[in-house]
């Protein structure tokens, strides 16, 4: 493991500390991951009761009109993201990764809390989906936080040949909170009466996450800081914020946001939106369609360290590209091989098919683009470009996708729209250097 890291406090500023004193691997990598998936979990259990909180939230005629309302609402989670991004991740790298993500766990409990107490719109009128819009900007506001600083802080604690790997464990928590979402949800959809899930059933998801945010912070309390903290005064203290991330890494933004459209789009369509399409074009049951969200992320959390490794053995440019490849040339038969003859084992293998080249794709993604800021601003840079570039090609693909298939009567539609996201990002790679095995600070 690299000398450099981790840091403590020295003189007002963050001074080496000897390898041999760093926490062990898995303690780190446990922690920062566990908290992580936590907050993952409650932004995206949302998405596996879609339907229903259409239903009782937003008073239109008719499932498409209350499908799309709700799709919105998840994709106004995504709006508080870039400025969750840039002022807890600018608070991340001038005070510190470990409070800058305490901050994001209980901020995220709080949205949480929103969706358990939340009368219907039966109970409140119009309050009811303004309530429920607030709590997806608070946890929209609390991830776009979360993504850099735990991203940077897991980098910061591996060498130049495992920062892909280390990388990988922020993956691999996302997938194990659609995983834990997933289940969750197949549990209460098949386990309750239809009267028991629309009456208190949906909120129960949301109420597990805010039990389990104190075990975030408890099991994230030892991790050792490893953000630099320049003096006041010190050289590059004033600019170490927004003015040099837009200015002095204009072109790794520009670049950045581009790699992550590519990715991003086809995340939210394969792992979060086959559930509300399974029901509302395949009309696959809830219960069953849930499914197809624990393959997609069993996927996930088996691929992530691979994914994360091979990156670091042949680059993480050649593993984008050739991912990204894999993925245009499947996405769009895979559904119509889908629509053909809809079946749940279809649906499932479909799925599972389309979540192999995703996998190999995002980890090595995310982890290029956080190799491209220098440490004094890597959780802001980060949390800056994901978030934009997450605003729109993924908080609002599932509306999209739904407007595409109404608009044309195209079933296949989402495929459509994955592809032209994934050729736009290829211009994004083809202006970024490689960052694989070279010493960054």
């Amino acid at each position: 493991m690299s000398t450099s890291l981790p840091a403590q406090p020295l003189d007002g500023k963050f001074a080496p500390r000897p390898a041999s004193r760093a926490a062990p691997r898995r303690r780190v990598i446990a922690a920062i991951t566990i908290g992580n998936g936590l907050e993952f979990y409650d932004f995206t259990v949302y998405s596996f009761f879609a339907v229903l909180i259409g239903k009782l939230f937003f008073p239109v005629s008719g499932s498409f009109g209350q499908l799309m309302l709700s799709l919105a609402t998840f994709g106004v989670g995504f709006v508080a993201r870039p400025l969750g991004g840039l002022l807890i991740g600018l608070y991340a790298d001038r005070v510190g990764r470990k409070p800058a993500m305490a901050l994001t766990l209980w901020l995220m409990g709080l949205g949480s809390l929103l969706f358990v107490v939340s009368p219907t719109y039966a109970q409140a009128g119009l309050a009811a989906p303004l309530l429920i819009v607030v709590a997806r900007l608070l946890q929209g506001f609390a991830l776009g936080g979360e993504v850099g600083a735990s991203t940077a802080l897991l980098m910061e604690y591996a060498d130049d040949h495992s920062r892909g790997y280390y990388g990988s464990w922020q993956l691999f928590s996302q997938g194990v909170s659609v995983l834990l979402g997933a289940v969750v949800g197949l549990s209460l959809t098949n386990g309750l009466s239809p009267d028991a899930l629309q009456s208190w059933g949906w909120r129960v998801p949301f109420a597990i996450g805010i039990l389990v945010i104190p075990l975030g912070l408890y099991i994230r309390r030892h991790l050792e800081e490893t953000a630099e903290a320049p003096a006041a005064g010190a050289p590059g203290h004033e600019r170490a914020g927004l003015s040099e991330i837009f200015r002095g890494h204009g072109r790794v933004v520009v670049a950045g946001v581009l790699v992550t459209i590519g990715g991003t789009s086809a995340t939210y369509i394969v792992l979060h939106y086959m559930t509300s399409y399974a029901v509302t074009v395949l009309k696959i049951p809830l219960g069953l369609s849930i499914a197809a969200g624990c393959v997609a992320a069993l996927v996930q959390v088996a691929l992530s360290a691979y994914a994360g490794r091979l990156s670091d053995r042949i680059g993480r440019k050649p593993a984008i590209l050739w991912s990204r490849v894999a993925m245009l040339v499947l996405v769009y038969p895979a559904f119509l091989l889908l629509n053909a003859r809809p079946s749940l084992g279809k649906l499932l293998a479909v799925v599972a098919m389309l979540a192999l080249p995703l996998v190999l794709n995002v980890v090595p993604s995310v982890v290029l683009i956080t190799e491209l800021f220098p440490r004094r601003i890597r959780a802001s840079g980060l949390s800056v470009v994901y978030c934009i570039g997450v605003l729109v090609f993924g908080g609002f693909a599932q509306l999209i996708a739904t407007w595409l298939i109404e608009l044309t009567g195209n079933a296949s539609a989402p495929a459509l729209y994955v592809i032209g996201c994934g050729l736009i990002s290829l211009i994004g790679l083809a202006m970024v250097p490689e960052t694989a095995g070279k010493r960054l600070d």
